[in-house]
């Protein structure tokens, strides 16, 4: 037990010391996010609500390559489904996540993405609209996109590599097979518990896992 102890003392004291050299990265990350929704359109929020749909199974880079693509032929808020589905090069259920997009796409044609979001008391709230009513969307979804245009700084994006942090940090006992609501909801408290003991906020943690995993501090 005291080994077990000491080992998980050993995890902490690793992730703060390769928290500090990039904190200020994060930091001006997460001030990209919010400026986003204090002064984008509503279709910068619908290119990054694009993005989250893509990301399941998929590599976050190979995925906002796609986004980019969509923008620059002007598929992103014009394109049928089979030719979104064209652009989506190495983004796995591409067929399917074309239909999300476009379905999505429908639903927010009035450029009520904004109006609808800015309507909740808060982001726990929006988020389970957004996973009701949203296609494609499910927790991991709605939070990550939620913090990527700056409402969502106290929800958990828990994808697989945050999982298995969680997991070597002795957060969780094991890695869920498959994240409903209340499995969700019980990982992202015991996620918020631990950011409190180690001094790192939330939205800092998330980012700084992705970090460890990837190398670099990007969406």
């Amino acid at each position: 037990m005291d080994s077990d102890v000491e080992l998980k003392r050993n995890r902490k004291t690793e992730l703060n010391e390769l928290y500090l050299p990039v904190r200020g990265q994060i930091v001006s990350r997460l001030r990209d996010f919010r400026t986003l929704w204090e002064t984008g359109s509503d279709e910068d929020l619908f290119r990054e609500l694009t993005f989250c749909l893509l990301t399941p199974q998929s590599r976050a880079k190979i995925c906002w390559r796609a986004v980019l693509r969509l923008e620059r032929k002007c598929l992103l808020l014009e394109g049928e489904s089979n030719e979104v589905e064209e652009e989506l090069v190495g983004v796995r259920f591409s067929q399917k996540k074309a239909e999300y997009i476009c379905l999505a796409k429908v639903m927010f044609s009035n450029g009520s993405l904004r109006s609808i979001l800015a309507g909740f008391e808060s982001p726990q709230l929006a988020r389970g609209w957004l996973v009701l009513n949203v296609k494609g969307l499910g927790y991991k979804e709605a939070s990550h996109f939620l913090r990527n245009i700056g409402l969502g700084e106290d929800l958990a994006i828990l994808d697989r590599h945050i999982l298995r942090n969680l997991n070597r940090l002795g957060v969780v006992e094991s890695v869920p097979f498959s994240l409903g609501r209340k499995t969700y909801m019980e990982i992202e408290q015991k996620m918020k518990i631990f950011s409190e003991e180690v001094g790192i906020p939330l939205s800092h943690l998330d980012l700084l896992l992705w970090y460890k995993e990837a190398g670099e501090v990007f969406k």
